[in-house]
């Protein structure tokens, strides 16, 4: 839709003062406990008259949480705030592990994304999206010193968890690809469009290389971590918007 931004701020019903710095965009089927556990560590808390897109503060700088899951609604998110100068876009959520170094509670913080989601290419990627390499290395830092398990490399953004079979894993493997998710080259190529940093930080959950999905429980060493991980990534990218 080609709107400009003031078209966009009224219709969101946001005043001037509270055009946010920074999106963070959760990528979850779990919306209502992610959405009440994520907004009860912000102030002033309330949805815009866009659905499931939410204002507050953070350190008295306006920030946007929204649970957006999959590429066609992650675009949404970035593009409204991106046009509305935002200047942080931050995706967080989980994925699943294509190497074996890869553990459940590991965060992938990657250098880039694989546009393979049907979104990321128009607005301009090529094959790959690129994360902002300041905000990523900071993100990598916070984590670290949060006795976090960090990698970072080759990401891969794929369109659908159910479109997907052990051949396109042991391929995705094979490529050298660190893991995969349905929201992250689309965050990145979208902030890039509208020059904007952003950062991913995902947390292993799936273990797709022994065939084990989110479905599966975790042993609980790896439940301990992935929740302390999913904890983590939220107040990291909190940490990153205070800085802004």
């Amino acid at each position: 839709m080609d709107l400009t931004a003031r078209e966009w701020q009224d219709a969101l019903g946001l005043d001037d003062a509270d055009l946010p710095v920074a999106v963070i965009s959760e990528g979850t089927w779990w919306r209502e406990r992610a959405t009440a556990e994520r907004l009860s560590a912000l102030e002033d808390v309330r949805e815009l008259a866009f659905p499931d897109m939410f204002l507050g503060r953070w350190h008295d700088r306006p920030v946007v949480y929204c649970c957006a899951y999959g590429a066609p609604r992650a675009v949404e998110v970035v593009h409204l705030f991106g046009c509305l100068g935002a200047q942080l876009a931050i995706q967080i959520g989980t994925c699943g592990g294509l190497q074996g170094s890869l553990e459940p509670g590991d965060v992938v913080v990657p250098t880039v994304a694989a546009c393979e989601e049907g979104i990321a290419r128009i607005y301009g990627a090529g094959d790959f999206a690129e994360a902002d390499p300041k905000w990523s290395e900071r993100a990598r830092s916070l984590l670290r010193a949060g006795d976090r398990t960090v990698h970072d490399g080759n990401h891969l953004t794929w369109y659908s968890i159910f479109a997907q079979d052990g051949a396109m894993v042991e391929a995705w493997h094979e490529a050298g690809y660190l893991s995969v998710d349905m929201e992250t080259a689309t965050t990145l190529a979208v902030a890039r469009h509208f020059d904007m940093a952003a950062v991913s930080m995902l947390v292993v959950w799936d273990e797709l290389l022994r065939g084990r999905s989110f479905l599966d429980p975790l042993e609980p060493t790896h439940q301990e971590s992935f929740e302390r991980s999913n904890r983590a990534v939220f107040d990291v990218a909190l940490e990153l918007v205070a800085t802004l």
